[in-house]
C-alpha cells in the first residue's frame, strides 16, 4: 500500500512538471503570435494609411484643379445644381459682416448711402444669406480680380442693376484702397477699373433691353414708354466684347401695355407705326430679340453671361401686417415667413427669362439665372427709404410724411445686392463640392 502511494505521488509530480512545462511552452508561442499579430497589423495599418494619404492628396489636387476652372453641364447649369443656392434663410452675423464699410466706399452712390443720409439702425447690414444645404463661398475680392484679369465685366439694364453694379465696385474697392483705380463716365456707360489687373466692371444704363425712349441715363422720366422693335444694335454694339454679361430688366416693364415704335426715333419725318402691346408679349419680344443677338454676335466660348431675376419691392406694408401707407419706411427686421412672395413680383416674367437662358444654354452659352427674387423678398427693411439723396427737391408735406414719398425699391450698401454679387462670385470662381 505504502509503495503504491509512493508510486502515485510519483506521477502526480511527474504530472505537475509535466502540465507547468506545457504551460510555459504555450506561453512563449501565445506570445510570438501576438508579437507577429501586432507587426502585421502595424505594416497593414501603415500600409493603408500611406494610401490614405496618397488619395487624399489626389483628391486635394483634383479639387484644387476643379478650383481654377469654371464647369457647366449640357444644360448650362453649372455644378452648383446639386445644391440650390437661392433656397435658404437669413442669419444675422454681425461678426463676419458687411463685407465692406459703407463710408469707406469712396465711390458710393449718393442714392444708396443710407447711413451717411441718416439710417440709425444698421442692422440691414449684418444679414448673411445661408442656402439650406451648402455654404456660399466667403467673397475675396483679390481671387476674383485675379480671375478676370485682363478682362471685362458689364452689367447692362436699369437702376437696380446699376445698384449691383455699385455693389461689387465698393467689394473690389474695399481691397484695393491703395492701388491704381479709375472711374469714368460716357453717356449711357460708367467705367470702373481696377489698373494693377487690367480688370474692367463696366455699367451700362439700358433698361428695356430694346433701344426706347428711356435711354437717357439721367432724363428718362416719360410719361409713356416706348420701345423700338427688334432695335438693339445700338446699345450692344458697347459692350459686346465683354467676357462677363450681367443683364437686368423687369421694374421698367411694370404696366399692363406698351407702345411698340415700328420705325426711327430720330428721323422724325419717317411714316411711323406704334403699336399697343400686352406687357408680357412685349417682353417676349425684347428677349427673343436679345437671344438673337447674342446668338449672332458674342463669342459662346469666351462669354459668361448671367441674367438677374426681378428685384421685388416692399410698398404694400398691409401684406405683412402693417397699416398699407407705411411701405418699407418703418421696417428694420425682414420678413422671416419662410416662402413669402408679394404681389409686386410677377412670376410669368421670370418664367420667361428662364425659357431663355435654357435657350442660350442649348446654343453651346456659358448661361445661368441667377434667382435673386424669392431671397429678396423678405428684406422689406433693407432700402434706403428715405435715408438717401433725392435729386428733386421734397416738399414740407413730403419731408413731414415720408411714407409717400419713400425709395422701396433700391437697396441700401452694404447690403442685399452684395448677396447677389457672392452669387455670381460663387459661379464665376468655385464649382460646388
Amino acid at each position: 500500500m505504502k509503495e503504491t502511494r509512493k508510486q502515485f505521488i510519483a506521477a502526480s509530480s511527474l504530472g505537475m512538471k509535466f502540465n507547468f512545462l506545457h504551460l510555459q511552452i504555450a506561453f512563449v508561442v501565445a506570445m510570438f503570435f501576438l508579437l507577429m499579430a501586432a507587426y502585421v497589423s502595424r505594416e497593414i495599418s501603415r500600409t493603408s494609411s500611406s494610401s490614405r494619404s496618397s488619395r487624399s492628396t489626389e483628391v486635394y489636387d483634383q479639387k484644387k484643379d476643379m478650383i481654377n476652372e469654371i464647369t457647366s453641364d449640357t444644360t448650362g447649369q453649372t455644378a452648383f445644381s446639386s445644391c440650390d443656392l437661392f433656397s435658404g434663410r437669413w442669419v444675422f452675423d454681425n461678426k463676419s459682416y458687411p463685407l465692406y464699410k459703407g463710408r469707406q466706399c469712396s465711390l458710393m452712390n449718393e442714392e444708396l448711402a443710407c447711413e451717411m443720409y441718416g439710417r440709425k439702425n444698421l442692422n440691414y447690414q449684418y444679414w448673411r444669406w445661408q442656402p439650406h444645404h451648402c455654404d456660399l463661398p466667403r467673397f475675396d475680392a483679390i481671387d476674383l480680380l485675379e480671375k478676370l484679369r485682363d478682362k471685362r465685366v458689364v452689367y447692362v439694364g436699369d437702376s437696380l442693376n446699376r445698384n449691383q453694379w455699385m455693389s461689387m465696385v465698393c467689394l473690389i474697392e474695399s481691397s484695393i484702397p491703395d492701388r491704381p483705380k479709375t472711374l469714368h463716365y460716357n453717356g449711357s456707360l460708367i467705367a470702373f477699373k481696377a489698373l494693377e489687373y487690367n480688370v474692367s466692371i463696366d455699367f451700362y444704363w439700358e433698361p428695356m433691353l430694346l433701344e426706347s425712349n428711356c435711354d437717357d441715363p439721367t432724363n428718362h422720366r416719360v410719361s409713356e414708354r416706348i420701345i423700338r422693335g427688334q432695335s438693339i444694335e445700338k446699345h450692344a454694339r458697347n459692350w459686346n466684347d465683354a467676357d462677363v454679361l450681367v443683364f437686368n430688366s423687369y421694374i421698367w416693364w411694370r404696366q399692363l401695355k406698351l407702345k411698340i415704335l415700328w420705325g426711327s426715333f430720330e428721323n422724325v419725318d419717317a411714316d411711323r407705326i406704334y403699336e399697343d402691346v400686352e406687357m408680357l408679349k412685349a417682353y417676349e419680344m425684347a428677349l427673343t430679340t436679345w437671344f438673337e443677338w447674342l446668338d449672332n454676335h458674342v463669342n459662346r466660348s469666351k462669354t459668361r453671361v448671367f441674367f438677374v431675376s426681378s428685384s421685388p419691392t416692399h410698398n404694400r406694408a398691409e401684406e405683412w401686417g402693417k397699416p398699407k401707407k407705411h411701405k418699407c419706411f418703418y421696417e428694420t427686421e425682414p420678413i422671416y415667413e419662410e416662402g413669402y412672395w408679394s404681389m409686386d413680383s410677377d412670376p410669368n416674367m421670370m418664367r420667361l427669362v428662364e425659357k431663355y437662358i435654357n435657350k442660350l444654354s442649348s446654343q453651346g452659352f456659358n448661361a445661368q439665372m441667377l434667382n435673386i427674387t424669392q431671397l429678396s423678398e423678405y428684406r422689406k427693411d433693407a432700402h434706403p427709404s428715405m435715408h438717401r439723396k433725392f435729386w428733386d427737391q421734397l416738399t414740407h408735406e413730403q419731408l413731414t410724411t415720408p411714407n409717400y414719398h419713400t425709395d422701396c425699391t433700391h437697396w441700401c450698401l452694404p447690403g442685399v445686392p452684395d448677396v447677389w454679387n457672392e452669387f455670381l462670385y460663387a459661379y464665376l470662381l468655385y464649382p460646388p463640392s
